[in-house]
């Protein structure tokens, strides 16, 4: 244990801060956007719609979000990492408060939309910000541990839900979102700019076409096609996936559900992003070790072979318990890999854009995922729908083979 940990104690004051301000963002972010999730059920019967609809507005925050990182990562390679990221915490805080105001499907959809923005644009900054102040051979482990803040930020909605939505409704539950607005406060008092953005920026930004014909032309033109490939499917299968996982288990079990409520599935839900914690490290620490890509394929791969057995079979509590870590483990740790690989390929005055364009399309793309999961489960049933997602896993396994192995790289 004190080997695995002391590549953090050897951390200085300033790596330590930008790691805890990505990963409470990240956590922050988690939150706000997985509110919508816990909340899906309560809407749907407010508003009269039916899955595929509700689907669609969990498709419109993700739509907002691929906007959001293009514009926040533009914002990070020409004005800093830290001045991004605080606007875009702020954007998602606010927007996510602002949801509670609304009285039809579509303020609904206007103020999921605004929530997007921020949600893909915090990623963007502050994931380059991690990677550019950590040195190559713990870049993966530090990655790995800002994705942590995902998982505790699904857990932390989890719990809020489960105090506030049986008694209170669905819009208090957003107003709590607002919380994270605070966290920039301290952020813009003790995060500097890491040194390589300060030492290659000032005077040389590129403006935004300029960014764009870099990105898309050689040598960086193939790596970009695959890397948008690569988060579109993993994307759509992750955003079909856990959008309705909540709903599944509190489904009945005639309509293809585990059959549990709200309040009685928090516990299995918690248990799977505990799961998914030990995803996002363990990835980080074996892609130091052993590359990105062999470490990416035990994820993926084993994503493939979990989900399928949970959807269709896993209809009991016992049965929730066992398999639900290991979903969450699979199905979240493989996200560690963008943060590192990306800003491994791209240099400094194009990381942020890069990686918010990368990574995010991807998010835009995966509009249809919740909307068609969905569809699917109205006609076959919600297990059989999310049991379909599996097939996108095993063609992730190919597109990373697109891609160079990058462990070890120092940023350019």
């Amino acid at each position: 244990m004190t080997s695995l940990l002391q590549w953090y104690r050897d951390t200085t004051a300033q790596q330590a801060k930008v790691l805890w301000a990505a990963l409470l963002g990240w956590a922050l972010d988690g939150m706000d956007i997985m509110l919508y999730a816990f909340a899906l059920t309560s809407i749907q019967q407010e508003f009269h719609l039916s899955r595929a609809q509700a689907g669609w507005m969990a498709s419109t925050t993700l739509l907002g979000s691929a906007l959001g990182g293009l514009v926040f990562g533009f914002i990070a390679d020409r004005h800093g990492r830290v001045r991004a990221l605080i606007y875009s915490i702020l954007a998602y805080s606010l927007f996510t408060a602002a949801t509670a105001t609304a009285h039809s499907a579509a303020e609904l959809l206007i103020w999921r939309f605004l929530v997007g923005l921020g949600l893909g644009g915090e990623w963007a900054a502050g994931s380059v910000l991690v990677a550019e102040v950590w040195e190559p051979e713990h870049r993966g482990k530090a990655i790995g541990l800002v994705q942590c803040g995902w998982a505790l930020g699904y857990m932390a909605a989890a719990l809020l839900a489960t105090a506030i939505l049986p008694t209170h409704g669905w819009r208090p539950l957003f107003v709590v979102g607002i919380a994270p607005a605070l966290l920039t406060l301290w952020i813009r008092k003790n995060i500097p700019e890491p040194e390589i953005w300060r030492r290659t920026q000032p005077g040389n930004a590129p403006d935004l076409i300029q960014v764009f014909t870099r990105i898309f032309a050689p040598p960086y033109l193939r790596v970009t096609v695959s890397f948008i490939a690569l988060s579109s499917v993993l994307m759509f299968a992750y955003w079909g996936l856990f959008t309705w996982i909540p709903a599944y288990i509190s489904t009945s079990v005639t309509e293809g559900g585990a059959g549990m409520s709200i309040v009685k599935s928090t516990p299995w839900i918690i248990s799977m992003q505990v799961g998914a914690l030990f995803g996002y490290t363990s990835f980080g620490f074996l892609s130091d070790r052993f590359g990105r890509r062999p470490s990416f394929l035990i994820f993926v791969l084993g994503a493939a072979l979990c989900v399928p057995v949970y959807a269709l079979h896993a209809t009991s509590s016992t049965m929730l318990m066992l398999i639900g870590p290991l979903v969450g483990f699979f199905g979240h740790g493989y996200f560690s890999v963008f943060g590192a690989m990306l800003a491994e390929v791209f240099p400094s005055m194009l990381r942020a854009t890069a990686q918010g364009l990368c990574y995010n399309v991807g998010r835009g793309i995966s509009v249809l995922a919740p909307a068609t999961i969905g569809f699917l489960a109205d006609r076959h049933g919600i297990g059989s729908a999310l049991a379909s997602t599996s097939v996108l896993y095993v063609l992730a396994a190919g597109v990373i083979y697109l891609l160079p192995e990058t462990k070890g790289r120092s940023l350019a």
